[in-house]
């Protein structure tokens, strides 16, 4: 049974660390963030002096409300009214403003690391990309992005600015109205953020597995769609629905836990307000009732009261959605901090074919010098194979299933790195250069081609995106694609679906020998690159890269055996290890497995 889920995660400590990650991006735009923050500033001042507009409102009606002769009544009041409505609305001005210049900041650092995962992901090895599982890595990067832009909005422009707000409402209840208005306020507030910081804490390992499972149920759904094929020729679908509803029944407990937790949160977080309020309002009214304070105080305090329980409540949500990005983004920067296992060396130098050693440039040697490798310790596959590519020659490599023959190709491109020996290019040791360089020389045609889900023309043209388009006609005819593109009723646009389903395994393996065609590398290798042909395409194929292939180095990967007889020379490999070698003549006059196997397909 193919996996379905990732393996479970441990439950550890949120990784704070992010932080660390995040404040570069955020001041590349210095000057946006300072008036921002300014804008933050008239903001929080504007909000805390508001209330105190109000007081004035509610004595000034309170104290002449007897003497309704004064028409100065009308007109004081309504001036207040005028000031509570300017500065209300600058409030609402200010913030839009801050969130407006901030906006830009956010956007260009989600750009930037979105793109900054995206170069690490195609920087992993081989290794991890044949271990991963697509829809889960898909789903981690897009929770791990919108975590990121809810941490960079929330905490500069929520979190500090509700703690000042605090901070100066405290002040100003203890100078104005005595000590217990403070305490009440000061103690409410520790108790509702120790709470909060408490169940937030225990709800963690709830959002956790919530993530898990919506990965796991996403990776199955998209497992399942991607081997659709499969699935239809096993008449498997109740069997995949079962499975992928499986997975969402274990989602759906995840939620439900994840649910209850929040409901505990949210009813604790209701109770300490409500008390709260009820104390302040509860010690005002006595006050008001004794004479020490007048109806516009006991409304200023009620304002102030209702004006800090607010940000003291999005201050909860925001703590809650906090951690809960930093659990979302925790896979993301798990990814960053992958490190691959084949590395460019310190100032790693580029590869040159220019003439080195008597070789003209745009030819190359190779030479693989006791070559050891092994995927697992306990099963090694390469055991000290030694031989030559001289430039302008080709050679190629049969054998049975396991023998090693495709290892040496990834070994060739760097995919991994040998355990012992070396690879060298005209004299020049593939670990040193930089992988860009060497792999930009070599162009390969795969045994199993994978197409994008795009036009003909834009796969095609993927061998080189710089290629002019009569250069990838070129490319087209050369490969012999040009009969049957121009059977397709949109030609060049036709669109070849996910993976290339839509062209049969020869059509596609013809648009991967134009594609290497246009690249016009220096080494060709050829996978078994025309194991999925019919005779005659097989020919007029060959004939193509024979073609192409003039005076440059070939590496050929062959099951048929039919297709490499015109080769300078043939290596047989069993088990790991070189067993024959000589052209196709020698090779038979030995008598040896070559020849078995010469026979056998023949016959």
């Amino acid at each position: 049974m193919r996996p379905s889920s990732y393996p479970e995660q441990e439950v550890s400590s949120i990784n704070w660390q992010a932080f660390k990650l995040i404040l570069p991006y955020l001041f590349e735009y210095k000057k946006r963030i300072a008036f921002a923050l300014l804008c933050l500033i008239f903001t929080k001042v504007a909000s805390v002096y508001l209330p105190f507009i109000l007081k004035d409102i509610v004595d000034t009606l309170d104290a002449n409300s007897a003497d309704k002769q004064n028409s100065a009544l009308v007109i004081v009041p309504l001036a207040l009214v005028a000031a509570y409505g300017l500065v209300r609305l600058s409030i609402v001005v200010f913030a839009e403003v801050r969130d407006t210049l901030f906006g830009r900041v956010t956007e260009r650092a989600i750009r930037r690391i979105g793109l900054k995962v995206f170069r690490h992901l195609h920087a992993l090895d081989l290794d991890f990309h044949l271990n991963r599982q697509t829809g889960g890595l898909s789903r981690d990067i897009d929770r791990g992005t919108s975590g990121i832009n809810f941490l960079m909005r929330f905490m500069v422009f929520n979190i500090v600015p509700t703690l000042l707000e605090i901070v100066m409402v405290v002040t100003i209840l203890f100078v104005n109205y005595g000590i217990w208005f403070a305490v009440i306020t000061l103690a409410s507030i520790i108790t509702y953020i120790a709470y909060s910081v408490a169940v937030t804490e225990l709800r963690t390992r709830y959002v956790r597995a919530a993530n898990q499972a919506d990965s796991s149920s996403n990776t199955r759904a998209i497992d399942s769609l991607l081997n659709y094929e499969t699935v239809k020729y096993f008449t498997n679908e109740e069997y995949e629905a079962q499975a992928y509803d499986k997975q969402l029944s274990t989602w759906e407990q995840a939620k439900i836990k994840n649910r209850l937790s929040l409901f505990a949160l949210n009813g604790g977080q209701a109770f300490i307000i409500a008390l709260a309020m009820t104390g302040m309002l509860a010690l005002a009214a006595s006050e008001v009732a004794e004479g020490n304070m007048t109806l516009g105080d006991f409304v200023l305090i009620n304002a102030f009261m209702m004006q800090l329980f607010m940000p003291l409540n999005f201050l909860g949500f925001v703590y809650r959605e906090i951690k809960g990005s930093l659990a979302n983004i925790e896979n993301l920067f798990g990814l960053l901090a992958k490190t691959p296992k084949v590395q460019d060396v310190p100032d790693a130098a580029e590869l040159s074919l220019a003439e080195h050693g008597g070789n003209t440039e745009n030819q190359a040697n190779i030479s693989f010098n006791n070559i050891k490798f092994s995927y697992n310790k306990k099963r090694p596959i390469i055991k000290g194979i030694s031989f030559k590519v001289n430039a302008g020659e080709k050679v190629a490599v049969v054998g049975q299933s396991g023998s090693g023959k495709s290892t040496l190709v990834k070994l060739l491109f760097r995919f991994y790195d040998v355990n012992s020996g070396d690879i060298n290019i005209n004299g020049q040791d593939i670990s040193q250069v930089s992988q860009h360089s060497l792999r930009s020389h070599i162009g390969i045609v795969p045994q199993d081609t994978v197409l994008f889900n795009d036009s003909l023309f834009n796969n095609v043209q993927y061998g080189c995106p710089t290629a002019s388009e009569e250069e990838v006609l070129k490319a087209i005819e050369l490969a012999h694609l040009s009969e049957f593109i121009a059977s397709l009723p949109e030609g060049l646009e036709t669109v070849v679906g996910e993976r290339g389903l839509k062209l049969s395994g020869g059509e596609k393996q013809r648009v991967a020998i134009a594609r290497t065609i246009l690249k016009n590398p220096q080494i060709l290798v050829f996978d078994e690159a025309t194991s999925s042909l019919d005779s005659q395409s097989e020919q007029a194929i060959l004939t193509a890269i024979n073609e192409v292939a003039k005076n440059r180095t070939s590496l050929v990967i062959a099951h048929r055996l039919s297709t490499i007889i015109d080769s300078d020379n043939i290596i047989v490999m069993s088990h790991g290890e070189i067993v024959e070698q000589g052209n196709h003549q020698q090779l038979l006059a030995l008598h040896g497995q070559y020849s078995k196997m010469w026979q056998l397909q023949q016959s």
